[in-house]
Formats: structure tokens, sequence, C-alpha cells
């Protein structure tokens, strides 16, 4: 099996939620902060009085905003909890490595990453969201969707670095597989025993060698 590519030389530095302030105009340094006062607000609340219980307006208060301001930013409550973010970021990845590594690899180093990134910046933010994910079904339903996207666009990517369409199965089969190992890192039902890295690392590794009996 050949060893794990780099995944941070060429990548993106950080995932939107958690982006840098640094070099950022007043403009975006303002919407940065508004977006990051809607979801600690979000997250407050709804530790506190439950999800079902927890409303747009009440969130809209605790952040000094106006409901209207929080629909500009967050077409719905799910979208303050899990956003498409991790999503955007993995492709971001993706269309940073070498033009003329072989689509595994790509893949592979996009989504660790992305991983890596998550891991480092989001901490107990991210343990949240993954209760919501496996408690509350809009947000299950959501994570979905993003997965479709994620899917989507890096075989949009892929497509454009092969040749090939982005109907092929062969190319599909691939971009499932790897973004179906990620789901069932970051949402999946299972012993998270290790780091993310570690467990994205182990996921990846087992569409090379297969599982051992």
């Amino acid at each position: 099996m050949s060893p794990m590519p780099s995944a941070t030389s060429d990548a993106p530095s950080s995932l939107s939620p958690t982006v840098s302030e640094t070099g950022l105009g007043l403009r975006e340094l303002k919407k940065l902060r508004t977006r990051r006062a809607i979801r600690e607000a979000a997250h407050h609340l709804i530790d506190e009085r439950g999800y079902d219980n927890t409303t747009i307006e009440q969130i809209a208060a605790s952040a000094e905003v106006s409901p209207s301001t929080v629909f500009r930013y967050f077409p719905s409550k799910e979208h303050i909890v899990l956003t498409d973010d991790y999503a955007t970021s993995s492709i971001e990845f993706l269309r940073a490595r070498p033009a003329d590594e072989a689509p595994l690899v790509a893949l592979r180093a996009a989504m660790t990453a992305m991983v890596r990134a998550l891991s480092e910046e989001l901490g107990e933010e991210y343990r949240w969201r993954r209760k919501l994910v496996r408690e509350v079904a809009p947000v299950r339903a959501l994570m979905r969707e993003n997965q479709d996207k994620m899917v989507a666009a890096a075989s949009a990517v892929l497509a454009e670095r092969t040749g090939r369409p982005e109907t092929d199965l062969e190319l599909r089969v691939l971009v499932g597989a790897v973004t179906g190992s990620l789901h069932q890192v970051l949402w999946g039902d299972h012993d998270q025993e290790t780091t993310l890295p570690e467990m994205i690392e182990r996921a990846l590794a087992v569409l090379e060698r297969g599982l051992t009996l």
C-alpha cells in the first residue's frame, strides 16, 4: 500500500467556519463575526433548551441581530448547526492538489486535509454537531444532502482532471467510496477511539487493501 500523501502543503489554510481574520476587509470581517455570533448563540440555546424548543427568533435575539439577518446567512436552523462548509472545503483542498496526481491519491489527500483542519479548529463544536446529526432528523437529512453535494462537486473536479464525464460509473464509484468513508468517520455510528485524522487514514486504507478477515 502506498504511503498517505501529504495533505497540507498545497491545501487552503482553514475551514470557512473558523477562517483566519487576517487580511479580511471590514465588510468581510463583519460578516464572519455575525455568522460566528449566530452559530454561538444557537449552540448555547440548543444546549440549554433542546433543538426543537429553540427558535430562529430566540437565536437572533441572543446574537443581537434580527431574524431576517439570521436568514440572510442561514436558510434554516439546520443550516446554522450543519452548513455545507465541510463539503466546500473538501473541494477546495481537492482543487489544490497537483494536476498530475492520481485520482485516488488526490481524493485521499483532500479528505485527510479537511479532517485534519476540522479536528484542529472546531473541536467541541464538531462533537456537538455530531451529536445533533445522530439525534435530530432534520440535521441528519441536511448532512446527507451535503454529502450528495460533495459527491457531485468532487466528481466534477475529477472529471475535469481525467477527461471522463461527470456521470462516468467508475469515477462516481471512486468518489462515492472515498466520500462514504469520510461520512462514516465524521458522522457514522462507531467507536471514536482515536483522532479524526487517524480514523480517516484507517478508513481510506481499507479501500486499498480490503477488509482483513
